[in-house]
């Protein structure tokens, strides 16, 4: 018994011996990093899929740091030529076919973006899993095959965020997201995002299929894919202005 004891505390010395040297915040920034790039430029296909229908809308994204993102909607053709722009901390939707540019307000960036189950703050990431939160090493547990750090990010007390906090599931090796919680403010699981299909993608190795599922809706979620992306391409910010919007193609 002394000796299961004398192990169990040597391992728990040596676990918490390792976590301290671990910088999670480093490791939630690279993974997160994957996705952008100091710039990128890339193709998209979103599918909607409900129990009774689904849909597809195809775009174009363009991104410059953590600031600036521009989307621009190829199909289907009754959408084709909406664009999304976030400058900052700032979202704007042009819609040609009622020539109409709107403002998003801060109030709407957790509201449903093309009646997907991702947000208006998903697609322009303007909340910062660095800046807005606080990282926390729950352990090492494998999934799909990989060794993940599993990290708990729980927001500062003077963020802009709506999530209670957030379950992230990073390998090892590489630093890819392969999974996501979300939790409300009363700790209730809203959605789970899965991150699979590993690729090659320009210069780098990462997920290239997301699915985004809501918890209390079965039989829906909405499936994300990067079918191709090119990163640190040239690009500046005169580029993401509401100017472009009506111009881009």
């Amino acid at each position: 018994m002394k000796t299961l004891l004398l192990l169990l505390t040597l391992f728990a010395s040596a676990y918490h011996a390792r976590a301290q040297e671990i910088d999670v915040k480093a490791i939630v920034k690279q993974a997160d990093e994957k996705f952008r790039g100091t710039s990128s430029e890339g193709m998209l296909r979103m599918t909607i899929q409900r129990p009774t229908w689904s849909r597809t809308i195809a775009m174009k994204n363009w991104t410059l740091g953590t600031e600036f993102s521009l989307i621009y909607i190829t199909e289907p053709a009754k959408e084709r030529g909406q664009v999304f722009l976030k400058r900052h901390n700032e979202m704007w939707n042009w819609v040609p076919s009622i020539e109409r540019m709107i403002k998003i307000p801060p109030s709407m960036m957790m509201q449903s973006w093309m009646g997907s189950d991702f947000t208006n703050d998903d697609l322009v990431k303007e909340s910062s899993l660095v800046k807005d939160y606080d990282q926390k090493l729950l352990g090492m547990e494998i999934l799909e095959g990989y060794n993940c750090y599993k990290i708990e990010l729980v927001p500062l007390e003077d963020a802009a965020v709506v999530w209670g906090r957030i379950v992230m599931w990073i390998t090892e090796e590489d630093l890819l997201s392969l999974k996501g919680e979300f939790y409300d403010e009363d700790d209730e699981l809203v959605n789970t995002e899965i991150l699979s299909d590993i690729k090659w993608m320009d210069d780098r190795i990462m997920p290239t299929r997301l699915e985004m599922i809501p918890a209390d809706k079965p039989g829906q979620k909405t499936i994300m894919i990067f079918e191709n992306i090119k990163f640190n391409v040239k690009l500046d910010e005169s580029f993401f202005s509401i100017q472009n919007m009506k111009r881009i193609k």
